[in-house]
């Protein structure tokens, strides 16, 4: 198993980026700063860490100036700290970056998710409702979408990774979209829990507490790296990837997992609002007039 962190692999990505931008090939390039192509591709994948003085080496050799420069040099610093919070939208965009490297070499990816639906399972009418109100620019909605559309991908290419997403039912009855949104969200619940390696589970109301009312989380597990949870908030996102901390998120899936309904009595549970839904019985955001 590899020893890549989050903040390692976002280091690595900006270096291979502010290479490719130059279009220097890996071993152009590793002649050109005197390096061994080997190392160069390590550091650039995250198994090992440049030392300060090489980053401003090869960030120089590439003409990486101004605010760019000094978005990669803190990532220098604190790459096995056992947590990397992101305050600042430079920071997020780069966590983002070693999120989606993450996601795409995941075997198993476990997102809990009290009150919304999976970022993974939300249909793109979905994603644009959420972006819209919550005052993304317009400019901007098209290539978040497209970048959506693209990590959807971890779950329906060949050898896709495992998804359990542990729903909770507030997150069925959300007026995201309007009537006709919800209701195609709903239908695409269904729709992609045939697939083999997705798994779709309602945390129902009136189980009581469970860690999962505490917030939404993702964890993510692979072969080559080790297991990672990541926590997205309003102002801030952060990654945890120490043992310790990663061991008591699991623990606190499988808290979530066992008052989950199965996925069977999920899909009963989703088929029948949404036929009640097209009946008019139920409306988005309003869960009192469950039957």
């Amino acid at each position: 198993m590899g020893k890549r962190t989050p903040k390692a692999l976002a280091l690595g990505n900006a270096l291979r980026q502010a290479r490719l931008e130059k279009g220097f090939t890996l071993r152009d390039f590793a002649g050109q700063i005197q390096r061994d192509p080997g190392v160069l591709s390590r550091w650039e994948t995250g198994d090992r860490i440049p030392r300060p003085e090489q980053v401003a080496q090869i960030l120089t050799s590439l003409g990486v100036a101004g605010e760019q420069y000094d978005d990669v040099m803190t990532l220098v610093y604190g790459t096995d700290e056992p947590q990397w919070v992101a305050t600042t939208l430079p920071e997020q965009r780069q966590q983002l970056a070693a999120y989606i490297e993450f996601e795409q070499s995941a075997q198993k990816i476990t997102e809990i998710t009290p009150l919304m639906i999976p970022g993974l399972l939300q249909t793109t009418d979905h994603v644009r409702a959420i972006m819209t109100a919550g005052g993304v620019p317009p400019v901007d909605i098209p290539t978040r979408i497209a970048v959506r559309a693209g990590r959807r991908e971890v779950i329906t290419r060949p050898n896709p990774a495992r998804l359990l997403a542990l729903v909770g039912q507030a997150a069925l009855y959300q007026n995201i979209g309007g009537h006709s949104g919800m209701l195609a969200q709903l239908h695409h619940l269904v729709e992609v829990n045939r697939l083999p390696n997705v798994d779709v589970r309602i945390v129902p109301f009136g189980v009581g507490w469970h860690p999962g009312l505490e917030g939404a989380f993702n964890l993510i597990e692979s072969d080559n790296a080790p297991a990672v949870v990541f926590l997205d908030t309003r102002r801030s996102t952060l990654w945890l990837h120490k043992e310790v901390d990663v061991n008591a998120y699991k623990q606190a899936a499988e808290m979530v997992a066992r008052v989950a309904l199965d996925a069977e009595e999920s899909m009963r549970l989703i088929t029948d609002l949404i036929q009640r839904m097209e009946n008019r019985d139920v409306l988005p955001g309003h869960p009192d007039n469950l039957a």
